[in-house]
């Protein structure tokens, strides 16, 4: 099994821009990256499930991370306020380098071959890594079909990390996650571990213990970094509402991290707070992509089957987020 830098702090699971007629906008991708990184961030996980992935075509997809990819070397010369020189050699370092802002492109599809497509475009644009979810159809059964759809897929960029990203909530893939590490390991060389975002922290534990910690197991429910952390977990993770929330989550880490167990419990009670908001409007993916736009980066409209925030949806949305003084916690563009 290669050997694979492990992820340190929280990566964000940003949403697709679209226009209003549904096309791509790939124009607010620098602002989003550069507010994202602002608040904490240490990259994105692209096309997953907050980025509509599956709603997605395969050039769409690409054309979005190629936009992250420069998006994020642009991260790096802000940061290191670099001369023309070195910028241009910064950029190409990056491309290669453990560090800076990550690009981590979700490449799952129904279509293995097309997730394999995709997977190859993402090493040769220098992505930092890859990850993939299990197809909603068909549904995966059994780990031996899941290991192979992984299989397939890892192959298409072998010099990547590549993470399985466990929602079984978005595809009826309920299967024990210990087992599938058993049967990965020795076999897909490139297979780093688990994106996982479920609700039990036992297995998570398990799956984090498991051949004494070889695995990187990023922790994928802000509602419960803190419990994470208590357990030895979440010393990396990906997220959802850090979109517009990574302020208060990066600081349930440092909180614990500094030994103020009252104040990441605190931290923590609040994401709570903010999710049960977007809990009143169809979930991150919906009520999450209107906050955006409430706090000053309109990211479009959400692609059918989605239905999109109604104007008076999104004044009750306001009215929830300012009862709970969203605005002076929110992320900072």
């Amino acid at each position: 099994m290669k050997q694979f830098e492990k992820i340190v702090g929280l990566i964000d699971a940003p949403f697709t821009p679209f226009k209003q007629n549904g096309d791509v906008n790939l124009e607010p991708i620098p602002a989003y990256a550069q507010m994202l990184a602002k608040n904490g961030l240490q990259g994105v996980f692209i096309n997953g499930s907050s980025g509509e992935g599956y709603m997605l075509t395969s050039e769409e997809r690409m054309q979005i991370a190629e936009a992250w990819m420069k998006a994020a070397s642009e991260q790096v010369e802000c940061q290191t306020c670099l001369s023309n020189p070195e910028r241009e050699q910064a950029r190409t370092k990056f491309k290669a380098a453990p560090t800076g802002f990550k690009v981590i492109v979700h490449v799952g599809s129904c279509c293995v071959r097309e997730s394999r497509r995709l997977a190859e475009h993402a090493q040769a644009i220098g992505a930092w890594g890859i990850g993939a979810m299990a197809p909603p159809f068909p549904k995966v059964n059994r780990i031996e079909e899941l290991v192979k759809y992984c299989e397939e897929i890892a192959c298409g960029a072998p010099e990547l990390p590549f993470y399985f990203y466990h929602i079984p909530a978005f595809n009826g893939a309920f299967l024990p996650m210990v087992e599938l590490l058993k049967a990965v390991d020795g076999r897909i060389p490139n297979f780093a571990g688990i994106k996982y975002t479920f609700e039990s922290i036992y297995e998570y534990n398990q799956c984090r213990l498991y051949g004494d910690g070889k695995f990187d197991m990023l922790h994928g429910q802000d509602e419960t970094i803190l419990p994470s952390l208590a357990m030895g977990g979440a010393r990396g993770g990906i997220g959802g509402t850090t979109n517009y929330n990574g302020r208060c989550l990066t600081g349930i880490i440092e909180a614990w991290k500094k030994g103020d167990l009252e104040k990441a419990r605190a931290l923590q009670n609040y994401a709570q707070e903010v999710i049960n908001v977007i809990c009143h409007f169809r979930g991150n993916i919906v009520g999450g992509k209107r906050i955006m736009k409430l706090m000053g980066l309109d990211l479009g409209p959400n692609r059918t089957p989605f239905q999109n925030i109604t104007d008076e949806e999104e004044k009750r949305l306001k009215a929830e987020l300012d009862a709970i003084d969203f605005w002076n916690h929110c992320n900072q563009l």
